[in-house]
Formats: structure tokens, sequence, C-alpha cells
């Protein structure tokens, strides 16, 4: 792979960041926050492409420029007479003439293997993750720093972290009596019991975790995995532990349950809320 390679594949890379900023396939990979980051990092990832593709054509056209003076300054000057000389002349000069050669020395061939996580990047958007991970990972709830004010009238439109944090650790003191809503996808424990899940992150995907809320109530009596749902439903004491690490697990009353489009972000990045 020489230099001009080189180059193509780090401007290559950074149009499917670019790519990957400007649409919705980024949250596949980082949370919504590092947009930004992501979109900076295309650009200077082209940049430099462009950068190194000019200096190495610079570099190319120098020695043709020298080689082509040098061709000029010899054809004006006369030819020596030529004399014998000594062996240790002779072999001074043999010596000389070896290092006018320049000597190339090849990239390994291993270093097209950067190509592929390119390929990946390009022909492959992976799924979210779903409830594979989520019934073999035990729940990440964590206690919220504080908890932000919920209005007066209305549903309480929350996300599963949010609903889980207040009913564990605040005891469902701001959300009894109140109608809510959540979202999420729904995941099944091994003896069947179902779960509303959201998978929640601290910077991309590679670190995603399961937040879990069990339902209870008037749930539909079909649930396949990876089925979005909009839970409406009231808060309600009782509450579990994770099999997987014992993790607390609360539930909702469910009233009502209905489908709903896999939303632009699945993830959940609300953990200290």
């Amino acid at each position: 792979m020489n230099r001009l390679a080189q180059a193509a594949v780090m401007f290559l890379l950074g149009a499917a960041l670019l790519h990957a900023g400007t649409t919705d396939l980024y949250l596949r990979y980082v949370k919504a926050g590092l947009q930004p980051l992501l979109l900076a990092s295309g650009a200077v990832l082209i940049v430099t492409a462009l950068a190194t593709a000019w200096y190495d054509r610079r570099a190319t056209k120098a020695p043709a420029t020298a080689a082509t003076a040098l061709v000029a300054e010899t054809a004006r000057t006369p030819a020596p007479t030529a004399t014998a000389g000594t062996p240790e002349e002779d072999s001074a000069a043999e010596a000389a003439h070896g290092h006018d050669h320049t000597h190339v020395h090849r990239e390994p061939r291993i270093s097209w293997l950067l190509v592929l996580p390119l390929l990946a990047l390009i022909l492959v958007a992976p799924p979210a993750l779903g409830s594979y991970s989520a019934s073999r990972t035990g729940t990440a709830l964590q206690q919220p720093l504080a908890y932000s004010p919920l209005p007066a009238t209305g549903p309480l439109r929350l996300s599963v972290v949010d609903y889980a944090g207040r009913a564990v650790y605040d005891h469902g003191r701001t959300l009894t009596g109140r109608r809510i809503q959540l979202t999420g996808f729904v995941a099944l424990d091994r003896d069947g019991t179902p779960y509303l899940v959201r998978m929640a992150l601290n910077c991309c995907a590679a670190d995603a975790q399961p937040v879990k809320v069990g339902l209870t109530g008037h749930i539909p009596p079909v649930l396949q995995p990876d089925t979005w749902l909009r839970i409406t439903g009231t808060y309600t004491p009782r509450r579990v532990k994770d099999p997987v690490n014992n993790g607390p697990i609360p539930f909702i009353e469910v009233i009502a349950a209905e489908p709903v489009p896999v939303p632009h972000d699945p993830y959940d990045e609300t953990w200290n809320t």
C-alpha cells in the first residue's frame, strides 16, 4: 500500500464518517451527543488525506525535475576521455555507483486489512442491540443523582430508565396515582416473565447495558421478543431481582399496550437525570 493508496483509504473513511454523522446511521454506534465530534473526525480525515496526496505528488515531481536538469547539463558537458584507473579507484567508483540507486521498500501487504473496517462501516449497518443481549445481561439500573420535575397534570411520558430509577430509589413517590407511558422493546426472562427494556449508553453501543421494567396487569396474550411497545400503566411497588446479577427490576401495572415502530434513537442516554 503506497502513500496514495493510504490517502485514498483515509479519504473514504472520512467520507463514511461524514455520511454516518449526517444520517441516523451513527446512532447505531454512538450516542447522539457525540455527533459533532464524529463530523469533526470525518472532516479532519478528509483534509489529511488531501494533504497527503498533494505532498506525495510534489515529492514525485521534484526528482523528475532534477533528473531532467541533470540530463540537460550532461548533454552540454563533453564526455571525459576514458582512462584506466587503479583497482582501488575502480572499486570506489563501483561503490559510489551502487549508492546512487534508490532502494524501494515495499509496504507489507497485510496493511490492506485496514480496508476491512471501512467496508464494514459502508456496507453493513448493524441492528440495535435487543432482547438477546438484554436477557443475558443483568439490569444496569443506577441511582439517579437528581430527579427532574414532572408535569402536574396529564400522563407522564417517561423513559424506561427514568421510571425504573424513580420506582426503585424514590419508592414511586412522584409516580403514585399518575398514568404513565413507557416505550421499549420486549424481552422474556428464562421463566417467561415479560420485561420492557431499553439499552442505556454511556458512550457508544459497545458499552450499552439494559434497564428492565417488569410487566404485570393487562399484558397482551402473545409477546414476541424485540417487539417495540408503548405501555400505558400505573406505578406498582412490586419488584424482583434480576436473575443475572441480582439487580432491582421494578414493575408497572399495564393498562394498555400498543405496538410502535422502532424509534429514531433506539438507545436511552438518560442515566443520571
